[in-house]
């Protein structure tokens, strides 16, 4: 039992440390992944479009 009571005071010192992001912080990164997931998307459909045009026209 005294194990479990040190386990537990020990991971509520270890939670204490933990810094967690503001609201500044957590907007700024969701834009920031969605600015880069939508740049990438856009350039991978650039480069299928691309592909399948040539595709088409060597196969025609």
């Amino acid at each position: 039992m005294n194990k479990l009571t040190h386990y537990y005071k020990n991971a509520k010192d270890e939670l204490q440390k933990v810094i967690f992001p503001i609201k500044e912080q957590v907007k700024s990164a969701y834009l920031s992944v969605f600015v880069v997931v939508t740049v990438v998307s856009l350039f991978l459909a650039l480069i299928d479009l691309i592909m399948s045009v040539s595709l088409s026209s060597v196969m025609s």
